[in-house]
């Protein structure tokens, strides 16, 4: 199989509620945005860009001395992170069939082989428009966590349903081991199926849930699950995460 032809575009914006200036905490002495950035280039993307609403960041980007990484500015008022790679996309001027895989600011040690994944699942069906990951889990306690997002997929790996509740719910808990399937928040994207998705409005299952994802099911938007094909470590949202990050250097 040919290699996936692919973009990495990464949302990095400043203002975080529980850690200001996140992208810019540092990781074994360097920028976090920059660990993510080097798991990009490792997975052989064609372009890897930075997408902030903060000078700062794009500073630190821009002096890092990648010479095949852009950063570009983009407005601070996007709600999510899929518009602010929509709207670095459309700065960059890439085609409506770009594969283009989001991977978050706060993602530093995401696995390059799992970039690589999302990307070659859209590259090998022409037909998929939108693709993530998920990896198994293996305790009831870990699916009854809120914090970590379940999906339930179909027999050929569409996803059929996210939630913060367990699911599918074991009714006879005599049954053999459940399939609990842990969301991991990598997005890859055709553009022209990304610019549907950001254009549309908010769902009321993506409301309830809060997951945006749900946006797109709710639109009869295909997407694709495939499953990781090592462990993906978990981001960085606390002040524990990033001493977790840290502690495994």
């Amino acid at each position: 199989m040919s290699s996936p032809s692919f973009h990495v575009i990464v949302p990095a914006r400043y203002g975080s509620t529980r850690l200001p200036g996140k992208p810019l905490l540092e990781i074994d002495g360097r920028a976090m945005i920059l660990h993510v950035i080097d798991r990009a280039r490792e997975a052989g993307a064609l372009s890897v860009t930075a997408a902030t609403d903060d000078e700062r960041i794009l500073t630190v980007v821009q002096n890092a001395g990648f010479p095949d990484v852009q950063a570009v500015m983009t407005r601070a008022d996007h709600p999510s992170g899929s518009d602010r790679v929509m709207e670095a996309a459309e700065q960059l001027q890439l085609p409506e069939d770009a594969i283009v895989v989001n991977v978050q600011g706060d993602e530093p040690r995401v696995p390059a082989t799992i970039i690589r994944q999302v990307a070659a699942c859209l590259s090998e069906d022409p037909a998929r428009q939108a693709a993530t990951v998920a990896q198994p889990l293996t305790t009831e306690a870990e699916a009854a966590n809120p914090n970590l997002v379940k999906v339930v997929c179909s027999h050929s790996g569409r996803a059929l349903y996210f939630s913060r509740s367990v699911i599918p719910y074991y009714r006879d808990a005599q049954q053999s081991a459940p399939g609990w399937l842990h969301h991991v928040g990598i997005y890859g994207f055709r553009l022209s199926t990304l610019r549907r998705f950001v254009n549309l409005p908010v769902a009321a299952l993506e409301r309830a849930e809060s997951l945006e994802q749900l946006r797109l099911l709710a639109n009869d938007i295909p997407l694709q699950v495939v499953v990781a094909t090592g462990s993906v470590p978990g981001g960085v949202d606390t002040a524990s995460d990033l001493e977790r990050l840290r502690s495994r250097s």
